[in-house]
């Protein structure tokens, strides 16, 4: 079951992937990631960098040659390999022996490295991984690929994959064919479950303040509850909230400015009820999107997700999430 306390995280670059391509900005400084991860941490605390890797033939060279320069920049903590290019609908096929292929590279080269490796990152998101017809069949044999490969090289790497709430975006029946696709070799391969949602983000009206415990408790409930039951996996296995946040700017669709100060009384909320959710649903981890904006002179929430801007000024929610580690982290 989880720890007395919950495994921090936190996606430490800029780039943030939306319906409709990446926001983007101006570059990385891996110098400043650094010195803020590390002021995060403290002396004493873990906080993993949470990095991603998107898999698709043309792009594995380009992904290998980003999986080293992570390393380089010491941000290989946790790593997810997404699957397929989501803005490319003709795509209907994938090479599955090169898929599995990559896998095994990614464990060999960087296992060592590694504190987990999650297959996939949403993959029951319509318009993103399940947009991809091959996405279930890639997701169960990857994990077992990944678990085999780690196994076979005595890495004590944990293996998961990713999903989504239930929503009108997400698809339908996707636990039950998990069932379907799943074995029990698959199941015994799963370390964790992530698990990627956003309170108060994308809903036409904002809620308030209150409202967010009851919505952070819903979602995980229906998760551990009635997602994981039905696709046979048990509460033994860990969730991780591999992807929260709550970006400052405009909502696109309430047209309402989302302010610094909100956004600090946003996450301690959410991050406080998963904290105190986590023995009774076994949630291990807390993993922020992200570090800094991609773009602070864009209004739209999709570039300012951060707890700093583009240039690695500290918003108040830094120093926020910085407590909440000190307080509730392992």
């Amino acid at each position: 079951m989880a720890l007395s306390g919950l495994t921090f995280g936190i996606y430490p670059l800029s780039a943030a992937g939306t319906p409709f391509g990446l926001a983007v900005g101006p570059e990385d400084d891996y110098n400043k990631i650094q010195l803020a991860l590390h002021d995060l941490r403290g002396e004493s605390k873990k906080l993993f960098p949470r990095n991603y890797l998107i898999y698709t033939p043309e792009w594995e060279s380009k992904m290998l040659s980003n999986a080293d320069r992570f390393l380089a920049a010491g941000l290989l903590g946790d790593l997810v390999l997404g699957c397929g290019d989501w803005t490319h609908q003709q795509e209907h096929s994938i090479d599955f022996d090169r898929w599995l292929s990559f896998i095994r590279k990614v464990v060999n080269r960087y296992g060592s490295h590694l504190a987990s490796l999650q297959i996939t990152n949403e993959p029951n998101l319509s318009f993103m991984e399940d947009s991809k017809p091959y996405i279930l069949k890639a997701l169960v044999e990857g994990v077992i690929t990944a678990k085999k490969e780690a196994q076979d090289l005595k890495l004590p790497l944990k293996i998961g994959f990713g999903s989504v709430p239930e929503s009108p975006a997400a698809i339908q029946h996707f636990w039950e064919n998990l069932a379907k696709a799943g074995s029990c070799k698959f199941i015994d391969s799963v370390d964790f479950v992530g698990h990627n949602f956003y309170v108060d983000v994308f809903e036409d009206q904002p809620l308030d303040l209150k409202e967010i415990p009851a919505s952070v408790e819903f979602t995980l409930r229906n998760l551990r509850e009635k997602d994981l039951i039905t696709a046979g996996i048990p509460a033994s296995i860990p969730i991780r909230v591999t992807e929260n946040g709550w970006p400052t700017g405009k909502n696109p669709i309430a047209n309402i400015d989302r302010s610094y100060e909100h956004q600090t009384e946003v996450l301690e909320t959410v991050i406080r009820t998963i904290y105190n959710l986590r023995l009774e649903l076994n949630i291990s981890h807390y993993e922020l999107f992200g570090l800094r904006d991609a773009d602070s002179s864009k209004d739209d929430l999709f570039h300012q997700y951060g707890i700093m801007r583009d240039d690695y000024s500290p918003k108040p929610a830094y120093y926020t999430f910085k407590k909440l580690i000190q307080d509730l982290g392992i």
